[in-house]
């Protein structure tokens, strides 16, 4: 009596939530692939340029598709959009050299399940970190965009994203690559995340030189992302802990406990202040990584479930995070068939969508669109929530790029104004 009071209970709250607007949508089409090779949509991504989507619409396939097409294609044909239907309205890539940064569709077989997806952008001025090698295989300009994919047999394909063309496979991890991220100074450094339990580092102006190898998780690590300034990196996987590492050491800060249950997703707000964290447990953590405290806890079950039942299965797993590049909005997708978006400073959400066996989300390049990938190998597109920034949380993200929480505290300014400045009020 009590569940059936309690499922009542958030049936009411979530159907009273202002609704999300749906942008569009892209349908996985059918294929005759072998059954071995699932539908899933494990993974969405967007170019850092806002040039390119890319998903995984399973059966080895991933779809790269120019996003200022695919925006005009909703606007013009309707939300509803099958995969197939966009490869005959699309331009498709020739071989005149002048067409090589035009954005191109590419329809990618990588050979094997597709579980995770990243975006690289090459800064000439970034220097490969293995100095003593002077001759490299490739030779990366300013206008250098990849696609790397994690695979179901541990293998990382690299792809040049303007002509579809596999350039590097590294072969080291030896089970499935549940995430990629580069580096987001330009470096083209990728991290990958694995179920063999470790965390691997790679150089690509190295020819994918593999630099590193972080151990420390005691199971599979589902995810990974680098903060804003390339110089932390967190981790998690298939414990209740947190795990952020000193990515000019290589070497582990500290460790954040507080979740319930597996963590399986994490991403760093854009000024690198704070880190939100999903897990099963039914609830997102969002931290200070600087000083390893909680600050906010968005809950995905009304009232929040003990311990004992966070810590088992249940009907609320929040499957996957994404921080909106405005600093204010979380974005998250859970188990009981919806997607809400939250503001930082809020204890409810702020809108939610309809989403049956989602797997994943993130936030366009601005901002203002959500990508969220399901069980079946589609991706569903919402209008986030738009709001224009207030000029002290513009002024905030400024000093927070550049200055830790502790330097924050030692600033000879109020103490109100210290809280503000570190997200405590």
């Amino acid at each position: 009596m009590l569940a059936f009071f309690k499922k009542k209970l958030n049936f009411l709250f979530v159907f009273f939530l202002a609704r999300s607007r749906t942008v569009g949508e892209l349908l996985a089409p059918t294929s005759p692939f072998d059954k071995k090779c699932g539908r899933e949509n494990w993974t969405v991504a967007f170019a850092p340029d806002g040039s390119y989507f890319a998903w995984s619409q399973g059966h080895r396939i991933v779809k790269l598709v120019p996003w200022s097409q695919c925006l005009n294609n909703f606007l013009l044909h309707g939300t509803k959009n099958v995969a197939n239907a966009i490869s005959t309205r699309l331009p498709r890539q020739n071989s005149d050299s002048s067409q090589k940064n035009k954005p191109c569709e590419h329809i990618i077989d990588c050979g094997d399940i597709v579980w995770s997806l990243a975006f690289g952008s090459s800064v000439p001025e970034k220097q490969s970190r293995c100095v003593n090698i002077e001759w490299h295989r490739f030779k990366f300009g300013q206008d250098q965009l990849l696609l790397a994919t994690g695979l179901n047999n541990g293998r990382i394909k690299i792809w040049d994203v303007y002509t579809g063309k596999l350039l590097l496979n590294l072969m080291d991890h030896t089970e499935v690559v549940r995430d990629l991220t580069f580096a987001p100074d330009g470096s083209l450094i990728l991290v990958s995340a694995s179920r063999d339990k470790t965390l691997r580092v790679w150089d690509l102006k190295d020819d994918g030189n593999m630099m590193k190898v972080l151990r420390g998780h005691q199971n599979w690590v589902y995810g990974c992302a680098f903060s804003p300034d390339s110089s932390i990196l967190c981790s998690v996987g298939a414990s209740k802990a947190v795990f952020l590492w000193d990515m000019d050491k290589y070497s582990m800060i500290r460790k954040l406990e507080g979740h319930h249950n597996d963590v399986v997703a994490c991403e760093f707000s854009p000024d690198g202040a704070l880190l939100a964290t999903a897990s099963y447990d039914t609830r997102v953590y969002v931290w200070d990584p600087h000083i390893g405290v909680i600050l906010m806890e968005f809950g995905h079950l009304f009232p929040p479930p003990t311990p004992i039942f966070a810590g088992g299965a249940n009907d609320r797993w929040v499957r996957s995070v994404s921080f909106s590049h405005d600093g204010l909005h979380i974005a998250s997708l859970a188990d009981d068939k919806m997607v809400r978006f939250w503001r930082i400073d809020e204890e409810y959400p702020v809108q939610v969508a309809p989403l049956n066996n989602g797997l994943c989300c993130t936030f366009s390049t601005d901002g203002s669109v959500l990508a969220a990938g399901t069980q079946d190998g589609s991706v569903y597109f919402w209008a986030t929530p738009r709001q224009v920034s207030s000029l002290q949380h513009l002024c905030r993200m400024a000093i927070r790029r550049v200055m830790p929480t502790s330097q924050v505290k030692n600033l000879p300014i109020p103490s109100k104004v210290v809280e503000f400045l570190c997200y405590q009020i």
